[in-house]
């Protein structure tokens, strides 16, 4: 099964076993959800579900990282991740999405490693954090303690987060606030990017190194859809971050050497395997500058 990052919290997000739906009243009890005039005047273009979901899956995985770099023996290093005193530090609706989004690709790199003895500290804020933002609901604590500390089946796990998500993401649109989706996923892509810089950081390993190469792809998806709610003066800022990281990534060249597919046999059904290759063209300068840039961004929106 291909793991996509649709699992937005990194098996963060797990559906109510009792399925519940939601009344789509907004709710106006905190200004914080309320949207400024000037908004309401131009809006945004509505962006469809679908294109969301291909978004969505053109991002890398942060499971599927953290499962790459486990697989290269790189030991587990919790500098890798945010610390949970951080959390205090996140108080809009901007700042609690964005923070789901870190703190869920973190419990994915910590779920990969087995460190179920920070599992609960991680569960705790991510489920403040999307209190904070009113998708709390779509929590299941006590499931989601049982499966992350059990070990339970990931692919049933991302499917799980799968419907989750896309709840999350019809709620967020029922109550007049669909970017803060968008926002999530940006919260979970700039972690996943982050793990893996100090990861080449600290290794210098060529795979590692691609990885973050291949980035230059999604990126340029994600600004499309981050442009679309620029008029979000937090979004704004975001976006002027993430400017001056793709001017780098302007460095980065990525060539493609397409072959003829071959016929295979899995499980007695002939099938046919693509062997197209990509390569990674990066200098050692522009991936030191990459690396540095990811840093600081990540790092200001957690206020470190």
């Amino acid at each position: 099964m291909h793991k996509r990052l649709i699992l937005i919290l990194s098996i963060v997000l797990l559906a109510t076993s009792s399925c519940r739906f939601f009344n789509s009243e907004r709710n106006n009890s905190s200004e914080e959800f309320d949207i400024p005039d000037e908004l309401l005047d131009e809006k945004p273009l509505e962006i469809a579900s679908e294109v969301i979901d291909e978004m969505i899956q053109n991002v890398s995985s942060p499971v599927e990282t953290a499962a790459l770099i486990k697989g290269l023996n790189v030991p587990f290093n919790r500098e890798y991740i945010a610390e949970t005193k951080y959390e205090k530090n996140l108080n809009t609706s901007f700042q609690k999405a964005i923070g789901l989004g870190i703190y869920g690709a973190g419990l994915g790199y910590i779920n990969m490693y087995e460190r179920t003895s920070m599992v609960i500290n991680y569960i705790t804020i991510i489920k403040s954090l999307a209190d904070g933002i009113q998708v709390g609901q779509f929590f299941d604590f006590s499931t989601l303690n049982r499966i992350a500390t059990n070990k339970e089946n990931l692919d049933s796990l991302m499917l799980i987060s799968q419907q989750s998500f896309n709840r999350i993401d019809n709620y967020l649109r029922e109550t007049n606030r669909p970017h803060l989706s968008i926002v999530i996923v940006s919260g979970v892509w700039i972690e996943g990017l982050y793990i893996s810089t100090m990861v080449a950081k600290d290794t210098k390993n060529p795979r590692i190194n691609e990885i973050i190469g291949e980035q230059k792809v999604t990126m340029n998806s994600l600004m499309l859809l981050l442009n679309n709610y620029k008029r979000d003066p937090s979004i704004a800022k975001l976006i002027k971050e993430l400017e001056d990281l793709q001017m780098l990534y302007r460095d980065v060249k990525i060539t493609y050497e397409y072959s003829d597919p071959v016929s295979v046999e899995v499980n007695g059904v002939l099938t046919f395997q693509q062997n197209d290759t990509q390569t990674i063209h990066m200098s050692d300068e522009t991936l030191n500058d990459i690396i540095k840039k990811v840093q600081d961004i990540r790092n200001g929106l957690l206020q470190i």
